[in-house]
């Protein structure tokens, strides 16, 4: 079993609730995840204190392999002689060099993506053609049992409930390319509350065995939770398993200042039978 543990939107900065934050560093340590993912938005101004905060967390989390990908706040948005110039600076100083990555652990590659586009779309992001081929390749390289993941922090469905969220341009066609490079899963966050989905949800035509599991996690530490998540802190614990991709809602608990099991959805994996396990949500509390 592969267990990833997927935080978005940590907002690093005036949004940022240091209470939360620790609630989420202690999350991680307790459940020991094989991976890491942050699905972007480090900071809320891309600027350089907020990033060596973002810095020192990630750095406090140990020898757990990080997956991490910029989001639209990680480009700064009233600097914009530097948003024009160079609006990755600060996250190539102080969090990685590259903005699309590959990660491998044992059973996965994870191809992360940025969609932060600060010339073009500020707000609901961006994928180009050449980032879906660099994935393409990366997961025609890979083993045959490995999980292929994409990792992106604009999501690729609209949010299922009534506040109006729309997905990336080209959603449709961006997944049916993720789908036909193999992917079992995507990972992203921005709507600031946390829902799982299947990408028949945006491409009726993949019903069935070829599915691909959509994950977008809420924010994990900021005051900007919206919708059913207002004011609320969640994230997502996935269990990767031989048939099935389990993921957990984990809600703060303000009370006791600890991320607590909310529901749980179960899908099949890629390529197994669609009536192999059902998808379902189970509320505990």
């Amino acid at each position: 079993m592969l267990t990833i543990l997927q935080g978005s939107d940590l907002h690093f900065g005036s949004a940022y609730d240091p209470e939360a934050g620790e609630a989420f560093r202690r999350a991680i340590e307790e459940s020991a995840p094989d991976l890491v993912v942050i699905t972007g938005d480090l900071t809320q101004r891309a600027k350089v204190r907020e990033y060596r905060e973002a810095q020192g967390f990630l750095g406090s989390l140990g020898d757990i392999p990080i997956v991490v990908t910029p989001g639209n706040h990680d480009v700064p948005l009233y600097r914009a002689f530097e948003r024009l110039l160079a609006p990755f600076g600060n996250y190539r100083r102080y969090i990685s060099p590259d903005l699309d990555t590959v990660t491998r652990v044992p059973g996965a590659v994870v191809v992360a993506l940025s969609t932060a586009a600060p010339h073009r779309a500020i707000v609901n992001g961006r994928l180009q053609p050449r980032q879906l081929e660099f994935a393409a390749r990366i997961f025609q390289e890979s083993h045959a049992h490995e999980v292929r993941i994409v990792v992106a922090h604009h999501p690729l469905v609209a949010a299922p409930d009534s506040e109006p969220a729309e997905p990336m341009p080209d959603a449709a066609r961006i997944l049916d390319a993720i789908r036909d490079m193999g992917a079992e899963l995507v990972m992203g966050g921005h709507f600031h509350r946390g829902f799982v989905l299947r990408s028949s949800a945006v491409c009726p035509a993949h019903e069935g065995a070829d599915e691909v599991v959509l994950a977008y996690s809420g924010t994990a530490t900021s005051t900007r939770g919206r919708v059913s998540e207002v004011s609320k802190n969640s994230f997502h614990l996935l269990m990767i398993e031989e048939d099935t991709i389990k993921v957990e809602h984990k809600l703060l608990n303000r009370d006791s200042m600890t991320f607590e099991f909310l529901c749980e959805t179960i899908l099949p994996r890629r390529g197994r039978p669609s009536g192999a396990v059902s998808s379902s949500s189970v509320l505990r509390r």
